[in-house]
């Protein structure tokens, strides 16, 4: 790396949060522009012929809540737009023919920007449909006035929570599998192997007033988390950053306890801020010698990628991936770095974080960036690019990137999805179902 060129523009913005607010605002506009406004499904990606992402359509609603705030749209247009996506997903079909857009309340992962109905062959994703869920129910207790078009918000967002059949996801079992599609059935993957995103997932299950999952359920997941000791570090494990922090964008985790990690003396919310230290330390050590991997530049997730590829760079042979979880410190490992998912990690290390985004706003995103907001990933090893510093960058920006920075950068500021998720029973019957206790659940 540069260091002088870094150094050069750390102070490019005169504070931080004139840099949040930019960055802030101009990821924004990616659930503005990948929007079809006849029926407010949201585009995965920027690439041509993108499907919509059900996840991002969720993510979607919490950005919506976040730029009311913000007052990049008006209290009035947010509504209009989510209802819309509400009456869209409401009424579309829900039955198991292949072509449908959901089935028993769930939602296929991927569906076709202008019909709505499933793409790709894709599963009727269980975690998927808790995203989209996670944001329907913030919005539910986000729009509280007495208007005609908030009392309808708030009786769809209702219904589209009630009909998930989370029990019928078990098929049969203890926990939730991962997903079913009309061709095969339910997958025999389960969310029962380790510490992951899932917990999103299952607090909506377990507070379902409809079709709640067991106890069991929940106790049978976390009884597989790993605990490990990284770098003199311990926490519970898993590689990908993301993992970290994907139900945090909703859940706040902070001073409550499950039985789990009341065990090893901390919550869920610290456990983050030591994943984000193994992170950011494994980019100093740096033990595989990728380019431009240090202080400014760590966070290792499920991401887009240069591959698959081999190349010998420098007498090293190089194995490079397409998409895949990338992790630290266990890997997999290829070099690619996904800015974004350090800057959602805000809430965790602040001091840290912050002069990440200083460095990636100001040196990355003015070099490379013709886009709005941060780059997916790049992967400065990649030997094809030797005119740019970067080398490799993903052509494409993501919702399901772009949607948790947006959202985690308020929680930083404010913790405005953290508040409004605390006002529903629902997670909070969830949450205590599944064993929390202490701290804002008990009232302290």
């Amino acid at each position: 790396m540069n260091v002088k060129l870094a150094l050069r523009y750390l102070l490019h913005f005169a504070t931080d949060s004139e840099m949040l607010e930019r960055l802030q605002r101009e990821t924004f506009d990616y659930f503005i522009d990948e929007k079809n406004c006849k029926n407010g499904l949201i585009a995965d990606k920027t690439a041509e012929g993108s499907p919509s992402s059900i996840a991002v359509i969720g993510l979607a609603i919490n950005v919506y809540i976040v730029g009311v705030e913000r007052g990049y749209m008006s209290r009035s247009e947010a509504v209009e737009r989510i209802l819309q996506t509400f009456r869209f997903l409401h009424s579309s079909r829900q039955g198991p023919e292949p072509d449908a857009t959901g089935y028993k309340g769930f939602y296929y992962h991927f569906l076709d920007m202008q019909t709505g109905r499933r793409m790709w062959e894709s599963e009727l994703s269980t975690i998927d449909t808790a995203i989209l869920i996670a944001g329907v129910l913030t919005a539910s207790y986000y729009f509280t006035l007495d208007s005609e078009g908030e009392q309808e918000l708030r009786r769809l967002a209702t219904e589209l929570y009630e009909r998930v059949d989370w029990d019928w996801a078990r098929n049969g079992g203890v926990t939730i599998t991962h997903g079913w599609k009309p061709e095969t059935g339910f997958y025999y993957q389960r969310w029962d192997t380790g510490y992951s995103e899932a917990h999103i997932l299952y607090i909506l299950a377990l507070g379902s007033p409809t079709h709640p999952i067991s106890e069991a359920a929940y106790q049978e997941w976390i009884s597989s988390f790993e605990w490990k000791e990284v770098y003199d570090t311990g926490y519970l494990y898993a590689g990908p950053l993301f993992i970290h922090q994907m139900s945090q964008l909703w859940l706040d985790f902070r001073g409550i306890h499950d039985r789990i990690n009341k065990k090893f003396g901390i919550d869920y919310f610290e456990n983050s801020c030591r994943a984000v230290q193994v992170h950011y330390r494994y980019a100093l050590k740096n033990p595989l010698k990728f380019k431009w991997y240090g202080r400014y530049v760590w966070g290792l997730t499920a991401s887009d990628g240069p591959g698959p590829a081999t190349y010998n760079v420098n007498r090293v042979e190089r194995v490079f991936y397409d998409y895949i979880a990338r992790g630290a410190p266990y890997g997999p490992d290829d070099g690619t770095v996904s800015p974004w998912v350090s800057i959602t990690a805000l809430p965790f290390a602040p001091k840290i974080v912050l002069k990440t985004v200083r460095m990636a706003t100001a040196v990355i995103n003015l070099l490379i960036n013709e886009h709005r907001g941060f780059q997916a990933s790049f992967n400065a090893t990649f030997p094809e690019r030797r005119d740019n510093p970067f080398g490799w960058l993903s052509p494409w920006q993501f919702g399901l990137n772009d949607g948790p920075v947006v959202v985690m950068i308020e929680n930083y500021r404010s913790g405005l999805t953290w508040k409004i998720f605390k006002q529903c029973p629902a997670i909070i019957a969830g949450l205590r179902k599944a064993g929390f206790t202490g701290g804002w659940l008990d009232g302290n």
